[in-house]
């Protein structure tokens, strides 16, 4: 587990930061930090809608009057959970109805801001200076990075230098102001000019993707651009098949708008700069197996797009057939995007004011609960990039039993998994255990299932909100839970080995019971109780910060393996 699950502890002050990971071979340079120039920021964070916020230290280097601040720390300080890649970092806010992804590398002035609905377009925030990497942190000038995170969340980030605080308002939006001002405070506007760029710089174009679409009798190249119209050069195929298309004033990031095509018409497009902020796209085509009849260039005002049609001669049954097949390929396509398994729902059990169980030694549950939630979190995160990880609650908050699956729901979850840990007059009893929804099958089962669902007795008229759920509710919500039963018990038996591996303690297996929480979720769904407070053995265990690191590793290792067999065996089914 050592080598999959390495620690890296900070102490800066009062702030004690513990970052779990996996090692992923990051190539952030590891620049020297003199340790005097080590210090915090604080963060007052306002959530409006009567919630007072808080405020949290970030990390941050200070040289003289200059700050730097830690990405890192910060998108933690904004409750943003964010992942590391082999350039840099990239943080996701979700705010709104459509989650953001915003891409940040060292040594890139320009920060690429995407949203998981792919058909809405992609953002470029051009900035000053290029962050900076430091032991592997990577760092911005305070005033950067508020005026970052107030274009990308379009939220009021604030530096005062005067006090040296940052403030963020995470519920209302920011006014209309020039963006040269924002993330700084009024009387910081003069400095603010130093540090802004040239008028030149900031209208530069900015080419963020490139796109091909293969015809049979031809091709559609689009050029995805930010910033103002670029003036342009095409210039026409020549007797080896090749096309340049040239912009002026614009910019890109080569590498990733490098194009490489083993088939088709096109087959490779690769940019190139000129002196003078000149940018080139070299497209070269396969002009020994069609004959090219024209090129032509359009520009899309409303999307921002440059767009090249190549037309070349056509066989129309080869037309059809081609057409046929991107048909049939664009429903499996659909039909497999419904089934993967790309949204997990993680439900730390209790908080706020409903506490869980207590150990002799004052553990209390829903602080367990929320640790191993955070890490599972994370190695999801981590692993599978493409997948989005929803909380039922992300800090200590009391979230009614009825709410939790309907966040689920609402987000389109396709698994649901709830944390939590157990307790027994029976000092002696011991072990993990998975339920999945179904009427009480012992005497135990029940009593489990009596324990979590007292919680909703410190709900705000409960009478009334659970009115309807009673022992028919919990038959009919059975019967519709059938459709996933499957699903929820290989998941549950997934779970429960390496998690009781990982734990070291002996296995009280599969069980079915009518908890609450497992009612509402329409997908498959478990509730893993990692082991018993009330054992003074257990409660040792569950309360070490690096066991629950491993419980809630031994918990992905169970959903990697039913994501595994799932998806192979939907696929399969797709494909008959």
């Amino acid at each position: 587990m050592s080598n999959v699950l390495p620690y890296i502890r900070s102490s800066l002050t009062s702030l004690t930061i513990i970052l779990l990971m996996v090692v992923s071979g990051s190539s952030l340079i590891a620049a020297p930090v003199d340790p005097k120039e080590q210090c915090t920021v604080p963060l007052v964070v306002t959530k409006g809608g009567g919630n007072h916020g808080y405020t949290i230290r970030v990390l941050a280097l200070k040289s003289g009057r200059d700050v730097m601040v830690d990405l890192e720390s910060m998108a933690r300080g904004l409750r943003l959970s964010f992942r590391k890649n082999q350039d840099g970092l990239v943080i996701e806010e979700s705010f709104g109805k459509t989650p953001t992804l915003c891409t940040i590398n060292t040594g890139n002035n320009f920060v690429r801001v995407s949203s998981r609905d792919p058909q809405l377009p992609e953002r470029i925030i051009q900035l000053p200076s290029a962050p900076t990497a430091k032991q592997s942190r990577i760092y911005l000038p305070v005033s950067q990075m508020c005026r970052l995170f107030s274009l990308w969340l379009d939220r009021p980030v604030e530096y005062n230098a005067d006090t040296n605080r940052m403030s963020a308002s995470l519920q209302a939006e920011r006014a209309g102001e020039s963006s040269s001002s924002i993330g700084l405070l009024k009387s910081e506007e003069r400095r603010a000019g130093t540090e802004s760029g040239s008028p030149n710089e900031s209208a530069k174009t900015v080419i963020t993707g490139v796109g091909i679409e293969q015809r049979a009798n031809g091709a559609i190249i689009t050029f995805a651009a930010s910033g103002p119209l670029a003036q342009t050069s095409l210039l026409k195929p020549d007797p080896d098949g090749y096309i340049y298309f040239s912009f002026a004033n614009t910019s890109c990031t080569i590498e990733a708008l490098t194009r490489v095509h083993k088939s088709g018409l096109v087959k490779s497009i690769t940019p190139q700069r000129f002196p003078g902020n000149g940018l080139q796209f070299t497209i070269a085509l396969d002009n020994r197996s069609a004959i090219i009849n024209s090129a032509d260039f359009q520009y899309n005002k409303k999307s921002n797009r440059y767009v090249i049609y190549i037309r070349s001669d056509a066989d129309v049954e080869e037309i059809h057939r081609k057409e046929k097949e991107q048909q049939i390929a664009q429903v499996l396509s659909r039909d497999v995007e419904k089934w993967k398994l790309n949204t997990i729902v993680l439900d730390a059990g209790h908080g706020g004011k409903d506490p869980g169980a207590l150990g002799g030694n004052g553990t209390r549950e829903k602080d367990v609960a929320l640790n191993i939630v955070h890490d599972l979190g994370t190695f999801i995160e981590q692993k599978w990039p493409e997948v989005r990880v929803i909380y039922t609650r992300k800090d200590d908050t009391f979230i009614p039993l009825h709410e939790r699956g309907k966040i689920a729901n609402r987000n389109g979850g396709k698994l649901f998994v709830s944390v939590h840990c157990n307790a027994s007059p029976n000092r002696s009893a011991r072990g993990s255990e998975v339920y999945i929804l179904g009427a009480h099958k012992n005497k135990d089962a029940l009593d489990v299932a009596m324990l979590e669902n007292s919680v909703i007795r410190n709900e705000a008229d409960y009478q009334v909100e659970y009115k309807g759920f009673t022992e028919e509710y919990l038959i009919m919500s059975s019967m519709a839970q059938n459709a996933f039963a499957k699903q929820s018990t290989t998941l549950a038996q997934n779970i429960i080995k390496p998690v009781d591996k990982k734990q070291g303690s002996n296995s009280r297996g599969v069980r079915q019971a009518g908890f609450m929480v497992l009612w509402t979720p329409s997908m498959p769904s478990a509730l893993v109780e990692v082991g018993y407070l009330s054992n003074p053995t257990e409660e040792q265990i569950l309360r070490d910060r690096q066991e629950q690191a491993k419980i809630a590793y031994g918990i992905f290792k169970g959903i990697q393996l039913y994501r595994k067999n799932y998806e192979t065996s939907t696929l399969a089914s797709l494909n008959k």
